[in-house]
């Protein structure tokens, strides 16, 4: 019945597809679950330590379908029980598997699709999305809940594909807190984690590279050319329960009157966007697969050892106060050494003694972006940073000074890719000297 299955497995599946709704009220005590249990502990490697994959075999039999598990109307939704066989043996049998994040660009004006490394930007008709969150498997974990594909369909989406090698044992995939370390600090901060999954964060740093705060066509509403308020991560692990699907209420739609004929009119509802200027259709083309190439290259570079991805992508997905600070810390990051500070990691003899570290890196702006102009810019905000900070006397923030300083943290992070780009540098506090140098002459 199927390549690689036992008798013993497949005899198991056929006995709890047999069983009738609703079930035993323990299905993990159930006899039919502990031959299948058993079978698996014989037949695979990674299902025979411990107890068995307990939990692993319980998302895997929702996900197929377990008849006696199903509402009466939705029994034709279960899986035949040779396909349940044959895709849960191969769920032990591999070692990698594919997880889809999907990202609704919320706001997101008229868009042309664009495809980069992983990652895609694009409309995605019903179908599409309907076969891209497996709404069939869905629908047997949640019965009483659906995708809402026809209307999640009105939006652009990013969508990134990330392979994930599997390391651990199936039930360790089901039920990571069970497999938690007791003894370590569970209350620990790990420094450069992203609000999102790594793959989104690399591929939403390598879309706000674009310059959205030019093409915003109302900047005083947001410069940002969309919004990304969640993630919907799928995972093909059969092992692992999917994530319950997501609501479209969670994003911006507005009422949209129409003329049926001249005496009737309808009110539908359809998505909020943030206007962009014409300019950006053509210029996103440019941001291909190519263009990714270069810039992962470049964040291999010394340039980048520093968490400038980190504050850049924070400065888009935060608000308000918190936006500018951290669109200043980027630059901060890309551009600052300890050395600026004094102590045993300035040069020696010292050609800027007496420059403090704030003229020092306003200095090293001047030389990268090739004017005193930009100096200038990184300096007024560098003061609104410090007034708020330290407390002093300030009005509000400008929306110049808001999109100001998520321009120049752009340009200065363009710049660096650049830079990295064109050759290799050896060591980053080398290169941010010869901006110092080159920088010192131009303010």
């Amino acid at each position: 019945m199927s390549n690689g299955a036992s008798t013993a497995l497949e005899s198991a599946i056929g006995e709890l597809w047999r069983l009738q709704a609703p079930g035993p009220d323990n299905l993990f005590a159930s006899p039919a679950f502990v031959r299948l249990r058993d079978a698996c502990q014989a037949d695979y490697a990674n299902a025979a330590l411990g107890q068995g994959p307990t939990f692993a075999l319980g998302n895997a039999l929702r996900s197929l379908g377990l008849p006696c598990g199903l509402e009466s109307s939705d029994v034709s939704r279960a899986l035949p029980a040779h396909e349940a066989i044959r895709r849960l043996d191969d769920a032990f049998r591999r070692r990698e598997g594919r997880r889809l994040h999907l990202c609704p660009l919320d706001l997101a004006d008229d868009l042309p699709p664009i495809m980069f490394g992983p990652a895609q930007i694009r409309h995605f008709n019903t179908n599409e999305l309907l076969n891209l969150v497996d709404a069939p498997r869905l629908r047997r974990v949640f019965p009483g809940m659906a995708f809402e594909a026809e209307r999640f369909s009105q939006f652009h989406w990013l969508v990134v594909e990330e392979r994930v090698a599997f390391d651990a044992e199936p039930e360790a995939r089901a039920l990571p807190v069970l497999f938690m370390n007791i003894r370590e600090d569970i209350g620990h901060i790990e420094p450069h984690k992203g609000r999102f999954p790594k793959a989104v964060e690399d591929a939403l740093f390598f879309a706000l590279l674009a310059p959205w705060e030019e093409w915003s066509a109302m900047p005083q509403v947001d410069w940002r050319g969309f919004r990304i308020p969640w993630v919907y991560t799928l995972d093909d692990d059969l092992f692992v329960r999917p994530q319950a699907p997501p609501s479209p209420d969670s994003l911006s739609w507005e009422p949209y009157i129409i003329d049926v004929d001249n005496d009737e009119t309808i009110e539908i509802e359809r998505p909020v966007c943030l206007r962009l200027e014409d300019a950006a259709i053509p210029a996103l083309k440019l941001y291909n697969d190519a263009a990714w190439s270069a810039a992962s290259s470049a964040r291999l570079s010394p340039l980048f050892e520093t968490p400038i991805a980190h504050f850049f992508v924070r400065a888009f997905l935060t608000e308000e106060m918190d936006e500018v600070l951290a669109h200043i810390t980027t630059i901060e990051a890309a551009l600052g050494l300890r050395a600026d500070y004094g102590g045993p990691g300035r040069s020696k003899p010292d050609r800027h003694k007496g420059v403090g570290a704030t003229k020092r890196l306003a200095a090293r702006v001047a030389a990268l972006l090739g004017g005193s102009t930009f100096a200038k810019q990184y300096e007024d905000l560098f003061n609104v940073r410090s007034a708020f900070l330290h407390g002093r006397a300030m009005g509000t923030i400008s929306t110049n000074e808001r999109v100001l300083a998520r321009k120049l943290a752009r340009q200065v992070v363009c710049a660096l890719v650049q830079a990295a780009s064109e050759g290799v540098v050896a060591a980053r506090d080398t290169y941010l000297e010869t901006l110092l140098d080159q920088g010192r002459g131009l303010i």
